[in-house]
């Protein structure tokens, strides 16, 4: 009676352990069987018969799972979101951790059960390493997401900072508020170790159409002069146009941050390394006769970093550029530049001029956001992070990230992107006229009005010679052998970025 009714009792967890052993019999089948259960949980403590254990942990997986299947796909508009939120990253980073160290319990749990008694010391041993194989597989991927949604994180906080730091409320309802154009200037510093401070040698801002895409990029060169400085302290100083301080800032364009940075006076109530760029934004937007948003700082010294993080970038060469300073050239040709060559490339004068080293400059950040696949950026996160942190600075809030990533996204999809320099023979850089300028920034980004026609007017071949302006600010616009309000028509309309760069 007694041993009838024990035959007849339902297992229970731990009698189902007694025998877990005996039906898990050959290193083989059970390594297989551990491998199965590394892919789909529960696997091993089913085929032991553990039914509870095994039913709670295969519930947990497909759990996981299906979570991170909806995110990826119902969800996947508000991933854009986490991916601006430190908060979020740093939880997202601390569950890829426990994640991880669930995932190689569960794998080492499933050996135990299955590994069969009796083995030799030889088969303990491969059973052992086998099952640290698995575990290394399972770690390895779960600790390098971690680690880059850590870098990722850091990198984040140091170059982006919230709307509240920098006095901005961004509604994300409508990030652009309301705006048809968002106008992003870019500078290109030269934090040379030989000297002090910082010389924005580059100078673009591009305006951005918010509902298309389409760009305009509008330069202006670094050696600007007699440019008027926006209302308040700085103009108070400086009534008639920018002068500089001396014979080492003659009044160029490109000493503004610095200036700004060494006298806080003209920019008061803004902090240091704020300074330079507030007071550029302003006398830009002043020159261009637009609203200036936000900058982004590219130190040209850490670019160079970027360009190796990305293993290179290749660019189409058209003419011998001199490279070092010990007679070396960049030759003609399609080219794969390493950092300092790309740097030499964007930034090389001789036996050219500023204007020609600003279409190069263009050339070859577009040439950078076109080969910065997700692919690289993947595989060269690590180094690629850290040489961002030490060459990008800017004041874009990280609420707005994810209206420009996918305002990006239509830039790089298929966008109009034109450019439009103003450089001689257009404008005169030493007698500029600003109406003129303006002008002309409102025709290229004027979605109404056709652009200009050889036809509109007479005009008149121009050279780069100027006449002396009649008013601090403005100037009469006319320039030596070029009748006054008369210009090359084939200067006035912005050139496509597409066409203007060889490929």
């Amino acid at each position: 009676m007694s041993s009838r009714s024990a035959s007849r009792r339902p297992p229970t967890e731990d009698a189902e352990g007694a025998g877990g052993e005996s039906r898990g019999r050959g290193l083989p089948r059970a390594l297989a069987l551990t491998l199965a259960s590394a892919l789909l949980w529960g696997v091993a403590h089913l085929s032991t018969g553990r039914r509870i254990s095994g039913g709670l942990l295969l519930a947990l997986y497909l759990l996981v799972a299906a979570s991170v299947g909806t995110a990826f796909t119902v969800y996947r508009s508000d991933l854009v979101h986490l991916a601006f939120r430190p908060d979020a990253l740093q939880r997202i980073a601390a569950g890829l951790v426990v994640l991880g160290l669930v995932w190689i319990v569960v794998v080492i749990r499933s050996y135990q059960v299955l590994r069969p008694a009796g083995m030799s010391v030889s088969a303990r041993a491969l059973g052992a390493g086998s099952v640290a194989v698995m575990c290394f597989a399972v770690a390895v991927p779960m600790a390098w997401s971690a680690h880059s949604t850590y870098v990722y994180r850091d990198a984040l906080t140091s170059i982006f900072h919230t709307g509240s730091e920098n006095g901005r409320h961004i509604d994300t309802s409508d990030p652009w508020n309301g705006e048809r154009r968002v106008n992003v200037l870019l500078l290109g510093g030269d934090a040379a170790a030989n000297r002090e401070g910082v010389r924005t040698d580059s100078m673009t801002v591009a305006s951005v159409d918010t509902k298309t895409g389409d760009t305009v990029l509008l330069s202006l060169p670094r050696n600007l002069e007699r440019f008027p400085l926006p209302p308040g302290p700085a103009r108070d100083r400086f009534p008639y146009g920018f002068t500089g301080d001396g014979p080492a800032t003659p009044g160029l364009l490109n000493e503004v941050y610095q200036y700004a940075e060494e006298h806080p006076d003209i920019v008061p109530g803004v902090a240091k390394n704020h300074r330079g760029p507030e007071l550029l934004k302003a006398t830009i937007a002043g020159i261009l006769g637009i609203r200036v948003d936000y900058y982004i700082l590219v130190d040209m010294f850490g670019f160079a970093d970027i360009v190796d993080a990305m293993g290179g970038v290749r660019v189409k060469i058209t003419e011998p550029i001199p490279y070092g300073q010990q007679g070396g050239v960049l030759a003609p040709g399609e080219r794969k530049l390493k950092g300092k060559e790309a740097l030499w490339y964007g930034r090389s004068r001789t036996d050219s001029d500023d204007y020609v080293r600003m279409g190069r400059q263009k050339c070859l950040m577009r040439a950078i956001a076109q080969q910065a696949d997700p692919q690289t950026v993947l595989t060269k996160f690590d180094k690629l992070a850290s040489a961002a942190k030490r060459t990008l600075s800017t004041d874009i809030p990280q609420e707005l990230l994810p209206a420009l990533v996918k305002l990006s996204s239509k830039v790089k999809d298929g966008a109009q992107i034109n450019s439009l320099p103003f450089v001689p023979p257009l404008i005169s850089t030493a007698n500029p006229d600003f109406t003129l300028i303006r002008k002309l920034a409102d025709k290229a980004l004027s979605t109404d009005e056709p652009s200009a026609s050889p036809s509109a007017s007479p005009s008149t071949s121009s050279t780069s010679t100027a006449s002396p302006s009649t008013s601090p600010t403005g100037g009469n616009g006319s320039q030596a052998g070029t009748k006054p309000g008369s210009r090359p028509h084939s200067q006035t309309k912005p050139v496509s970025l597409e066409a203007s760069c060889p490929s």
